[in-house]
């Protein structure tokens, strides 16, 4: 599952145009205005964090990723 977030202080004015114009079929935005998640998480988005099947984080990302290159192909298949 891959959640996507938004902190973005414009809200769905900002997130809901850049959703539309791209046509995710299978992405949901959520929204997070109070920055709930990073500080939950202790993290500044962008963060990707890949768990395993038992719930325990396998490795955590943060900062900006190019997800088409080698490097990302590499990281994606530990999930599988």
């Amino acid at each position: 599952t891959v959640l996507t977030v938004s902190q973005d202080l414009g809200g769905k004015e900002q997130v809901d145009p850049f959703f539309a114009k791209r046509k995710f079929a299978n992405l949901k935005p959520w929204l997070d205005p109070q920055l709930a998640l990073s500080t939950g998480y202790g993290v500044n988005l962008p963060t990707t964090i890949l768990y395993d099947s038992t719930g325990h984080e396998v490795w955590r990302n943060s900062g900006g990723q190019d997800w088409t290159s080698d490097a990302a192909a590499k990281l994606i298949a530990e999930a599988s």
